[in-house]
């Protein structure tokens, strides 16, 4: 009889000892081969570099995840660089200020902002903008269209109007001499010779100047010389030009 509460006993142990180690899900990483660096199967920035056999277990800095087919000795890539497939798991992000982890590129924390965005390296942030426009994308780390980035809540510089009241003509398309639509177009000053508007992407306005001696010619959509602009012709050299 006590035999047989011994040998229960030892099963039962047996099989906590097993069960503890299943819900711990316990993992040993073997080298595939003996020299090389090869990537965690649950954990995208965790990697293990293989030297003569002995493994080390290594995590890439924080926002960076393994890239295993990166020619590179620093396997450590940006996230929209790296398929991570299954290795969903990362490890807890450590903010300073707007990056919400210590690497990578982010976007504005201000949902309205779409065009601002920050690169992150180390815990210090660079703020950087698109060109106008533009919405900085953060599954791929670029600026592109709006219709791509396909962001809620961005704010457009669409109606915005500069200090004397200029804004792009929003039904206006201009055609260049081959009937393509100009991406940037240009508009004269009503009153200055020698300044015009720059509408960027058609959309956001900007105030340009051109060099001393030279005044927009619309026809163009350049800086032209006085006498090759009908009414500009003296701009020069009369002294009631607009002053600066």
């Amino acid at each position: 009889m006590c035999k047989s509460l011994f040998l229960v006993a030892l099963i039962i142990v047996a099989c906590s000892k097993y069960n503890a180690a299943d819900d711990d899900e316990y993992f040993e990483f073997t080298c595939p081969r003996e020299q090389g660096q090869f990537e965690d199967p649950y954990q995208c920035d965790k990697y293990y570099d293989c030297s003569n056999g002995n493994v080390k277990e290594k995590l890439c800095p924080d926002g960076l995840v393994f890239n295993p087919s990166s020619k590179l000795s620093n396997k450590c890539d940006q996230v929209f660089n790296v398929d991570c497939g299954n290795r969903k798991e990362l490890q807890k992000p450590n903010p300073v200020g707007v990056c919400p982890r210590q690497n990578g590129f982010f976007p504005h924390p201000d949902s309205a902002i779409c065009n601002v965005f920050y690169n992150c390296i180390n815990g210090r942030e660079l703020e950087m903008t698109c060109v106008a426009g533009l919405h900085f994308n953060f599954e791929t780390g670029t600026c592109v269209w709006p219709d791509m980035a396909n962001r809620v809540g961005c704010g457009s510089n669409a109606n915005k109007k500069l200090q004397d009241g200029f804004q792009c003509p929003q039904k206006f398309k201009k055609m260049d001499k081959n009937g393509q639509i100009i991406t940037h177009p240009n508009f004269p000053h009503p009153e200055d010779c020698s300044k015009f508007y720059i509408c960027l992407n058609g959309i956001e306005p900007r105030g340009g100047t051109c060099d001393e001696g030279l005044v927009y010619n619309e026809d163009l959509q350049r800086c032209d010389a006085p006498e090759n602009i009908p009414g500009c012709e003296d701009w020069y050299n009369h002294d009631d030009k607009i002053e600066e």
